[in-house]
């Protein structure tokens, strides 16, 4: 990995912390639910991204840190995904909850 793409990624990556953020501070509570539905999508992708990247081998390249990462990132985007139906899914119950109590 050269220098300028490791500078190119790391600042990506910080600018990505900043963004989500700023972005999850200004969501109202009202459309917590939704967007967490969007979220666990998102992360079902990277959980197949993980483990399609778990099985790539580069040439001449270092294929047990690539694998130990995969691991990692699915382990990570298979919490977000537990957690976020979790959520969702308990959110949701709360609002059966005020509806057949007002019937």
């Amino acid at each position: 990995m050269t220098t300028e793409l490791l500078i190119g990624s790391i600042s990506l990556f910080v600018i990505a912390i900043f963004l989500g953020v700023e972005l999850i501070t200004k969501v109202p509570p009202t459309l917590h639910t939704p967007l967490m539905s969007g979220a666990n999508a998102i992360s079902g992708i990277s959980i197949v991204g993980a483990l399609i990247g778990a099985n790539v081998s580069y040439e001449g390249g270092n294929t047990a840190t690539s694998g130990v990462l995969a691991c990692i990132a699915l382990v990570l985007a298979m919490i977000n995904v537990v957690g976020g139906f979790a959520v969702t899914r308990r959110m949701l119950n709360m609002i059966a909850g005020k509806k057949k109590d007002k019937s």
